[in-house]
């Protein structure tokens, strides 16, 4: 008896460690002190000598975390989308550094980073950051064309996630010593979810309004049936998100193309539209199927003239500073008392500001010829 009690003694301290290891593997962190241990992409402890100065970014929204910690200045390298002429450009950490466009190509967008050009950088960076590692160049493989310690980090979300794109923004930090600042950015984005949370606290459940979002981003531009279904500006206001059913929405993403026929059944009270849907071909975005299709002239917000214009959510990956401008814009237009306080644009800025180093809302509403956080007209 007492020798089976010690073997299930000594496998539950095995499945301990292991549960130990796996967690401390997942999240970068080590339990015991504290201290970050960073992992290449091969599982190596990162181990480096002196301070790192020369990274590159690669992977959807890489550059963006850098920008938040203040760090963009040591990158030696850009993905092509870096210098390309969007027309319409709804990257908040982009417009804030134009500069970004004159720097040298390390390789294509959405991971595609070329091994022969990083190693051909007149700087050649210490260490490459690379978020969805198997995107594009799997990272490992990367790393061994390259030589170059790859760190791999999950973007995460502000709903579920954001555990994920915390430690991500802590494990980059650690590397180039910025740790202060991503406590800083952490604090902020709690700082601004607990103010929307609790202005909605008191607002009756009976009252909260019904909304769709349409011209959701994804991979490129779309209509007027793409659409989100865990929205988070629709989460931290409270709003009654149509196109949501109930789904287990733990995956890094929800978007869905949803049909013509739902949204007419679904007939919310207001429609927001994310204006990277400008980007569309001629013809084919929200604002014109609103326009032009007479199907959508029954729906009650179009009817009541309730459609209003938003920052893009996701450009790139999610636009974190837009979407917290979103959240208080959409406030000011549904629940106008819980938000008598706020100026959206102003607040816009404000949060552009601390996440990216410069106000650039105007900017952004000038490109949407004028459209963000506007009502929409449409004849």
């Amino acid at each position: 008896m007492k020798e089976e009690i010690m073997l299930i003694f000594r496998k539950l301290g095995y499945a301990l460690v292991l549960a130990l290891f796996l967690l401390a593997t997942f999240t970068g962190l080590t339990l015991a002190s504290g201290t970050p241990i960073i992992k290449d992409a091969l599982g190596h402890d990162m181990e480096w000598d002196g301070k790192i100065e020369r990274v590159l970014c690669t992977g959807p929204g890489c550059l963006r975390l850098l920008t938040y910690l203040q760090a963009q200045d040591l990158i030696t390298g850009v993905e092509d989308i870096e210098k390309r002429d969007i027309p319409i450009d709804p990257r908040p950490y982009f417009l804030a550094n134009p500069s970004f466009r004159n720097m040298p190509q390390a390789g294509e967008f959405r991971g595609l980073t070329r091994p022969e050009l990083v190693v051909s950088l007149e700087q050649v960076p210490q260490v490459i950051f690379k978020t969805f590692p198997e995107m594009g160049i799997p990272a490992a493989r990367l790393q061994e064309a390259t030589g170059i310690p790859v760190i791999t980090l999950e973007y995460g979300n502000l709903i579920n996630q954001k555990d994920r794109f915390y430690t991500s923004l802590r494990i980059m930090a650690r590397v180039i010593g910025k740790e202060a600042r991503a406590e800083s950015v952490v604090s902020f984005i709690e700082e601004n979810l607990a103010d929307l949370a609790g202005r909605m606290k008191a607002f009756p459940e009976s009252s909260r309004k019904t909304a769709y979002v349409g011209g959701i981003a994804y991979k490129g531009p779309h209509g007027l049936r793409s659409t989100e279904k865990g929205y988070p500006p629709f989460t931290f206001t409270g709003t009654k998100n149509v196109a949501f059913g109930g789904e287990d929405l733990r995956g890094p993403s929800s978007q869905a193309d949803v049909s013509r026929e739902k949204i007419l059944e679904w007939d919310p009270e207001v429609i927001f539209i994310d204006l990277s849907t400008l980007n569309a071909p001629d013809g084919a975005s929200a604002i014109e199927e609103l326009r032009n299709d007479p199907l959508w002239r029954g729906l009650r917000a179009v009817r009541s003239g309730k459609i209003y214009g938003l920052l893009p959510y996701n450009w790139y990956s999610q636009n974190f500073g837009n979407i917290l401008a979103d959240a208080y814009f959409i406030g000011k237009v549904l629940y106008p008392e819980c938000f008598e306080d706020i100026d959206p644009e102003a607040r816009a800025d404000e949060i552009f500001t601390f996440l990216v180093g410069r106000g650039v809302f105007q900017e952004m509403k000038d490109s949407f010829e004028g459209m963000a956080f506007e009502r929409l007209e449409l004849e």
